[in-house]
């Protein structure tokens, strides 16, 4: 990997950790649903004229997947991060966040019916279990709890893997830029009634505007140009590895900005989940190199759909004939 190429991975790394802490600025003033909805509303705007100017739009006929990706893999998993991160530390979530690579393995073995080695198994069973040292004896139901949260966050990455999985099955060979640009338009579109309804009815500070602009604006609209780039030049087997350097941005965007407390157990916890998904999604020696049909979702959760169909065209090769 050139100098070039490492120094994109890690600013765009730093720009999806940084996203956490946007989230945790942002979401107390204008509440989850208003701030995504300005996130991908604001997103949307930035993509647009770039996938025009390629000349790429979503294909007739693939309106209605754009749509469905744009809802599983913005508009509901974006939603649910912003309201974790009302009660979670911004490296806790993003910690939970690197879990979508696990999940995505999972969906895709179940309903792609992609190959399980014995070692990607091993590292769904890892990764689950470092989210569960993680959360153990330390979440609650009760009114103030943090398990509501948690159980958010899990149904993004959730989220995150099936849109994955179906964006592989239905928009093969769209353009990801188009399909980006078109999910957040589909996401906006969405969460634009709920919004209104629940707009904020005080004066929003200027802290959270800024909050909101850096995550429509860098963490969505640049970090997707961004992450492109890196596909084209590093490959996705490459790119992917940002999935790694995302908490430990995210955790020290915290700790120094917000003054988030680091626990020897959250660090832990974190080694575990990352551990168990680099077995998982095969990035480590002794399970098999990553592939199109091998590694779904093993994309940091904000670009896996547009990631998976970067490799469609190669992945119909591997997929078994739809019963």
């Amino acid at each position: 990997m050139r100098t070039r190429d490492l120094l994109e991975l890690l600013v765009l790394a730093a720009i999806w950790g940084g996203s956490f802490l946007f989230m945790r600025v942002a979401a107390p003033e204008l509440g989850p649903v208003a701030l995504i909805f300005l996130r991908v509303g604001i997103a949307a705007l930035c993509l647009a004229p770039a996938a025009a100017l390629r000349r790429r739009g979503a294909h007739r006929g693939r309106l209605l997947p754009v749509v469905v990706v744009g809802a599983i893999n913005s508009a509901v998993p974006f939603c649910l991060l912003a309201y974790a991160t009302l009660s979670v530390t911004a490296g806790f979530a993003s910690i939970l966040n690197a879990t979508s690579p696990l999940w995505g393995a999972m969906v895709a073995h179940l309903w792609l019916r992609d190959r399980l080695t014995p070692a990607r198994a091993l590292g769904l069973v890892i990764g689950f279990g470092g989210v569960v040292f993680l959360v153990w004896g330390r979440i609650s139901f009760r009114p103030g709890g943090t398990g509501l949260a948690v159980v958010a966050a899990l149904a993004a990455t959730l989220s995150y893997g099936v849109a994955a999985s179906y964006a592989k099955r239905r928009l093969g060979g769209v353009d990801p830029l188009a399909v980006a640009a078109g999910s957040q338009i589909a996401a906006a579109l969405l969460l634009a009634p709920a919004a209104l309804f629940l707009w904020p009815a005080g004066p929003v500070s200027p802290r959270a505007w800024g909050a909101v602009a850096a995550l429509g604006v860098a963490c969505t609209a640049v970090a997707y140009v961004l992450y492109f780039r890196l596909i084209a030049h590093v490959g996705p087997a490459r790119a992917i590895s940002v999935t790694f350097l995302i908490p430990p941005f995210a955790i020290a965007w915290g700790a120094m900005l917000l003054g988030e407390p680091l626990g020897a157990r959250t660090l832990a916890g974190a080694l575990v989940v990352l551990a168990g998904t680099a077995l998982a999604t095969g990035l480590v020696k002794g399970s098999p190199a990553p592939s199109p049909a091998q590694n779904p979702g093993a994309v940091h959760a904000h670009a896996a759909a547009s990631e998976s169909t970067s490799r469609a065209p190669s992945l119909r090769r591997h997929q078994r004939p739809r019963s």
